[in-house]
């Protein structure tokens, strides 16, 4: 499947595929990656090395400065894929590059199709950003 990428990169690894939108601010433990938020099926289970497909964030702009350092802590995702774009999770993924050097990509495209434990491809064709799901 092919989407448009709103922080370029490459990755692969295994979804964590969430059904309704997460903030990172109170929903989300940076030291851990671990989903904290009370509303999330995903309840206690750890980011670290996961491709994050969900439909969108949510919340606080300061959902940013925590997915960022979960990204330079080595907790958080390794890409993240949304149905609909979301300027406060791009920012996150854009100010850990900036100031960490790690690219987490953020891409945006359908996400029917991609379930929860598969193993995905992202990376660059073109100026698309190609999924491909093992």
């Amino acid at each position: 499947m092919r989407g448009i990428f709103y922080l370029r990169g490459t990755a692969e690894g295994l979804v964590i595929r969430l059904a309704t939108p997460l903030s990172f601010w109170g929903g989300v433990e940076a030291e851990t990656g671990r989903i904290i938020d009370q509303s999330q099926t995903h309840r206690g289970a750890l980011l670290k090395a996961k491709v994050l497909v969900m439909p969108s964030g949510r919340g606080s702009s300061s959902a940013s400065s925590v997915l960022a350092e979960t990204i330079r802590n080595g907790t958080g995702p390794i890409a993240i894929v949304m149905q609909r774009p979301d300027p406060i999770i791009t920012a996150g993924a854009m100010v850990a590059h900036s100031l960490y050097g790690i690219v987490c990509p953020v891409v945006v495209c359908t996400i029917d199709g991609i379930a929860d434990g598969q193993t995905v491809r992202i990376h660059e064709d073109g100026e698309a950003a190609l999924i491909e799901i093992n």
